[in-house]
């Protein structure tokens, strides 16, 4: 038995409820998601061919079951009813009595599976194979010799021989006595094996059943003696002959139809072609199919609209009870999801079954069985393409579930020695546990090994050609072969799937992450997939492919705008192996560029919480190697992760000192590292470079003067004349932040900033552009919200080293523009940073207060200048 699921499905005809666990569940899937929704209008569904190769099938025998009927209800009614005495009794009238009783065994067959077994077009015909074309050969010829010798018994012996052997019937036995002759007998032996062939090419009763129907039927029809004269037989032979009529069509058409569905391998085969299935699972799940739309077709209205295709079939058969349908089922949607078309089809459908959906969550905990194992992997790479847009709201259960699939390491866990006690837990419960875990885990071994070959007892190996064949058969074979099974990778990993699975529905929907944050252990979980000593994979590519998804995971965690993203960065920030763990990649030159980038874009996000940015800086070693990253910009890049490395990890950098003293100073003491920053401004191409080295700059300027020393002076004076003329162009948050190391600039070096608007003429230009500036940002953005707090701050910088610029100021209408800040001043200028409505890294002086500031340097400049004029 399977793990019961804590997600069950109560069914609905429409997107909705979902009871489980006595909760409500409402399943969600974005259709139009990425383009790719909706109803594709001229995409050919695969499945077309043969759906209309089984109408006509269908269409045949639903016919000659209607004349079937017909003809009985006549028998019964007309000529038995009618003409009960009159009827010729050597051959109308046991020749209706066994049509009668041939239909009524037909008609009144109690159970469909019955029906399908002796009264059903489809599998009418069998192929015998040549195994057993030989055993047919080889059991009738020796049956034949047996009756050869034994000629002489009596005639009571003959028949019991025949009786015993059963394969060949008694009149065959008469027939054989009677051949005395070396030459009849062996033209009757070539005639018995024919027959065998034609008999035992019959996969039921029904091509036998309608030989019978138009032999009667034909023979009579043929002879027409039954027209008689007189009053008791009037209109006798009228009813006869509609009766036999009726009866050899309904013959005609059965036989027909048999024929023409010993055929249906050809639109089976090139469905399972166009499908694109692979392997021996593929044939069998098209057969499965093909019998799914056979049985839809011969119900209900023969002109009522049915809804057959794969996606149909594929969802039933999740639905299904047996698990091998189940295996099928879930691996037919896993394909169709590969593909624009069917996916959006698929997903359109899906948004209306509710139970299907939780069927398929449920799947995602089944571990009790081989079949269950291999179902499961399945599930949970459906469930990895569902996830890309699929928005689930209070579905109990689901994450938890999903959180099962990183539990790959059983083993029972290292307690310290003061913390563990013996009476902890029951023995007997203790047993009872350990045992299932072995159990689990072997069965688990054994599935994946199963998954791993991908084509043992469950997944089928795939047949071959024989080399031997010539080249007209080997073009036919190619026209029909099956795409050969692809072999699972280590990408196909249960941990790495269900970490695939978190990363896409952390990205649809920002309610999944609330759904995240409530499973307590998931995020452990994936922390702890990025560690090197990871003891729950077998190879060293294995832990590769866990340690790319865990990192892409927590990169995405960590970008999640608004509260939810404060509480999952806080919830992730305060691992304790994290930060260590993520050193760790840092330092191994062996790790990609790529995972590199995802440890220093994780590091960034996770700087924007003043908590995080401290104790990330009291791991130095994580600034170190940040800083190594960054400075490697120059180096030689083959791909694209090697070009992103050091931006990202110069941006990771200028978050960490945003606001913190201490990881400025530990900055400030790599050698040359602001010579570096200024080489960066001053003869770097890339735009994004330039602005994270400014950034890094004014912090240092901020929080790490007193180490700066007279080099490092010289250099932030070289790179003035290129600030300021960058902040002539610069628009939105780059304006920002070159504003921000002007003024930094011009607070450590005054007296070389008015040298340089001096000697460069730009004063007066460079005040009037502040002063529009200041007018035009009125309403504050999110993308750079301390625009205005940056030019106040130029502004005051400026004043307070020469304060014959608030004349200046006063002359473009400071006061006017510093009247509209007061009145139009928001919380929202108090951070440096937002994500989503969620603002970080608080000012810790208000805007008012840059403001009143501002004014009393205008103002002090104004009484001065009213002093000397008396």
């Amino acid at each position: 038995m399977a793990r019961p699921s804590p997600v069950e499905a109560s069914g609905g005809p429409v997107m909705g409820d979902i009871t489980g666990g006595g909760g409500e569940l409402r399943v969600q899937i974005a259709a139009n998601s990425g383009g790719q929704g909706g109803k594709v209008v001229g995409a050919a569904a695969p499945e077309k061919c043969l759906n209309r190769f089984v109408r006509v099938v269908a269409l045949m025998e639903r016919t000659g079951n209607a004349l079937g009927t017909l003809a009985f209800n006549w028998a019964t009614i007309i000529l038995l009813g009618g003409y009960p005495t009159v009827l010729d009794s050597k051959n109308d009238y046991w020749f209706t009595t066994v049509i009668i009783f041939i239909e009524a065994a037909r008609m009144f067959s109690s159970d469909k599976s019955d029906y399908q077994l002796f009264f059903r077009a489809r599998g009418a015909f069998r192929f015998l194979g040549s195994s057993g074309l030989i055993a047919i050969v080889f059991f009738w010829d020796a049956d034949a010799m047996l009756h050869m010798v034994a000629s002489n018994l009596p005639a009571w012996a003959q028949t019991l021989l025949s009786i015993l052997l059963i394969l060949v019937p008694l009149a065959i036995g008469q027939l054989l006595r009677a051949a005395r002759r070396p030459t009849s007998f062996r033209l009757i032996m070539i005639v018995i094996d024919i027959c065998a062939v034609i008999i035992l090419s019959f996969g039921n009763l029904h091509i036998p059943a309608a030989l019978v129907r138009v032999n009667l039927a034909g023979k009579r029809l043929a002879e027409q003696d039954y027209f008689g004269i007189g009053d008791n037989k009037a209109n006798l032979g009228e009813s006869l002959t509609i009766f036999y009529s009726m009866v050899l069509g309904q013959g005609m058409l059965y036989i027909v139809a048999g024929m023409l569905e010993f055929f249906s391998f050809i639109p089976r085969r090139t469905l399972v072609r166009r499908g694109r299935f692979t392997g021996q699972w593929g044939v069998e799940s098209v057969n499965l199919y093909y019998t799914y739309a056979f049985e839809k077709n011969m119900e209900g209205g023969v002109f009522a609209a049915k809804r057959i295709s794969l996606s149909n079939f594929a969802m039933d058969s999740i639905n299904s009870d047996l698990s091998k349908k189940q295996l099928y089922g879930i691996r037919m949607i896993h394909i169709f999801l590969q593909r624009d078309p069917t996916r959006a089809q698929l997903l359109e459908k899906l948004t209306t079954s509710t139970h299907t959906m939780a069927r398929l969550i449920s799947m995602l905990g089944w571990t009790s069985r081989n079949d269950h194992t291999t179902i499961r992997l399945y599930a949970a790479k459906v469930t990895a393409e569902l996830a890309k847009s699929l928005r689930v709201v209070a579905v109990p259960g689901t994450m938890y579930l999903v959180s099962t699939l990183l539990d790959t390491d059983r083993k029972p866990k290292r307690r310290h020695p003061l913390l563990d006690k013996d009476d902890d837990r029951d023995p007997l419960f203790v047993d009872t546990v350990e045992s299932q875990e072995k159990s689990q885990d072997a069965a688990g071994d054994q599935g994946q090994k199963q998954g791993s070959a991908g084509d043992t007892d469950i997944m089928l190996k795939t047949p071959t050609r024989s080399t031997h064949m010539n080249k007209c058969w080997e073009g036919i074979s190619e026209c029909y072969s099956i795409h050969k099974e692809q072999p699972l990778t280590d990408d196909d990993l249960l941990p790495a799937l269900g970490m695939s699975i978190v990363y896409s529905l952390a990205g649809c929907d920002q309610n999944n992450s609330v759904e995240i944050d409530r499973v307590t252990d998931l995020i452990p979980k994936i922390i702890g997939f990025t560690s090197f000593t990871s003891a729950t994979v077998n190879s060293e590519a294995q832990q590769k492919v866990l340690l790319k998804s865990s990192l892409k995971v927590l990169q995405r965690l960590t970008s999640i705008k608004g509260e939810i993203g404060i509480t999952l960065r806080h919830k992730i920030s305060k691992h304790p192996f994290l930060l260590r763990n993520l050193a760790e990649i840092l330092g191994d030159n062996s790790i990609t560029p790529e995972l590199r980038k995802l440890v220093a874009e994780i590091l960034r996000n996770l700087a924007i919480d003043r908590d995080a940015r401290q104790e990330i800086g009291q791991m130095q070693v994580l600034i170190t190697r940040l800083m190594k990253a960054f400075l490697n910009c120059n180096g030689p890049s083959s791909t694209n992760a090697d070009c992103l490395l050091p931006k990202v990890a110069g941006q990771a950098l200028a978050m960490l000192a945003s606001e913190n003293v201490d990881n400025c100073l530990v900055m400030s003491r790599e050698p040359e590292f602001i010579n570096k920053l200024r080489n960066m401004i001053l003869i770097h191409d890339d735009n994004k470079y330039i602005y994270v080295a400014a950034s890094l700059l004014r912090n240092l300027c901020m929080h790490a003067q007193p180490e700066l020393m007279e080099s490092d002076l010289k250099g932030l004076s070289h790179i003035l004349p290129a600030v300021l003329e960058r902040i002539m162009d610069a628009e939105g948050p780059e304006l920002e932040i070159l504003i921000g190391l002007s003024s930094q600039i011009c607070k450590v070096l005054p007296e070389e900033f008015s040298q340089e608007l001096e000697h460069r003429q730009i004063k007066r230009r460079f005040i009037e552009r502040l002063v529009d500036l200041l007018n035009a940002n009125m309403k504050p953005s999110a993308h750079c919200p301390g625009i205005r707090r940056v030019i106040l701050e130029q502004s005051i910088y400026m004043m307070e080293c020469n304060s014959h610029y608030a004349n200046c100021f006063n002359e473009y209408q400071m006061m006017d523009a510093l009247s509209i800040v007061e009145l139009t001043s928001s919380r929202a200028e108090n951070y440096m940073v937002f994500l989503g409505d969620a603002g970080f890294m608080e000012c810790r002086k208000p805007l008012l207060a840059l403001v009143d500031r501002t004014k009393e340097l205008m103002g002090r400049q104004w009484l001065q200048g009213i002093n000397s004029a008396y």
